[in-house]
């Protein structure tokens, strides 16, 4: 398994569930997975409720292990343990990109029974296209799941990264889109009868240069590479969360970090408006992130962290964690994760 990721990362409760409801499709018991990856069962019923990445992780490695699937039980017959790498092996014994891309999909098709997965051009764009066979509905997890792996996959291919121009997904927008932000870092379209990521067609003229080395270490590095990709620094609001991470425990301000990155307050806030957030929220979701982590990992005190992330007191703390989440920091006490 992966290291731990260094700046905090949370996943949303939605997505534990994706991989709950999927295991229970089959007839496992998950609270027992959940517990091995060091999660409260009774989080699942919380909306608002987070899991570290590392836990996440952990709860996927769990169904791989004991379950053997590596699709996380969203499919009707499992992916087996090497599916990923036979995937990618696959891909690499095209020399040409758009020939390497057309492989992996060719290979993802033979190992499951839901999905057609297709390379499509559409003008100036290129996407990896899900299509479910069939009639029958399937669970919004199994799009999220794989397009999360498959963009991943492809971006691996091109050298380890790959903007994404949008995705689509083929069920109506759900409630809790607005978690999307770091696993789908993109323009969203919902309520298609397709689930696709798009990028610059240009990047099929490439050749694929990875051997057999960076293989072994792309499937080493699975699944944290899926879950936790690296901030790029390049929008304006990483770059707050850079600064506002740098500055803890004093917090900077707006105005004090609108000068940091060198423009006036107001500037700062119609870009992140642009971007889709705001100052306050990004703070916001950054204590949460390192509240969440911290709880899960130590025996801080509230105390002692309220006084990390800049609140007055622990009840001050205890409150606006509640109102991040949902649920009582009590809850997110750490459990050991199993080994």
């Amino acid at each position: 398994m992966a290291a731990a990721s260094i700046v905090p990362f949370t996943i949303s409760m939605a997505l534990v569930r994706g991989i709950a409801a999927g295991v229970g499709r089959h007839g496992h018991d998950c609270e027992e997975l959940l517990l091995r990856a060091g999660i409260a069962p009774l989080l699942l019923a919380q909306d608002g409720a987070r899991v570290t990445a590392d836990q996440y992780v952990a709860l996927m490695w769990r169904v791989v292990e004991m379950l053997g699937d590596e699709a996380m039980c969203q499919f009707s017959r499992p992916l087996k343990r090497g599916s990923l790498e036979l995937i990618a092996r696959q891909a690499l014994s095209g020399h040409g990109m758009e020939t390497a891309l057309q492989r992996m999909c060719q290979a993802h098709v033979l190992l499951q029974d839901q999905v057609d997965v297709q390379l499509v051009r559409d003008g100036a764009l290129a996407g990896i296209v899900l299509r479910p066979v069939g009639y029958e509905p399937l669970p919004n997890f199994l799009y999220e799941f794989s397009l999360r792996v498959l963009w991943r996959l492809t971006a691996w291919l091109m050298g380890g990264t790959l903007k994404v121009q949008h995705f689509d997904f083929a069920f109506g927008q759900p409630d809790y889109a607005n978690d999307y932000g770091d696993t789908f870092p993109a323009p969203l379209h919902f309520g298609l009868p397709f689930s696709a990521f798009w990028f610059d067609a240009r990047k099929l003229a490439r050749v694929c240069s990875r051997d057999e080395q960076a293989l072994q270490t792309f499937v080493a590095s699975w699944p944290a590479a899926a879950i936790m990709p690296p901030r790029t620094g390049e929008g304006v609001d990483a770059r707050v969360h850079s600064h506002l991470l740098q500055s803890r425990p004093r917090w900077a301000g707006l105005e004090a970090t609108a000068a940091e990155l060198n423009m006036s307050a107001p500037t700062l806030q119609r870009k992140l408006a642009a971007a889709g957030t705001s100052f306050q929220a990004i703070k916001d979701e950054l204590r949460r992130d390192i509240a969440v982590s911290r709880l899960g990992t130590s025996k801080v005190s509230f105390t002692e962290l309220a006084a990390d992330l800049g609140f007055a007191d622990a009840a001050a703390f205890q409150r606006a964690f509640k109102g991040w989440t949902g649920s009582s920091p009590g809850l997110y006490r750490a459990r050991p994760v199993e080994s």
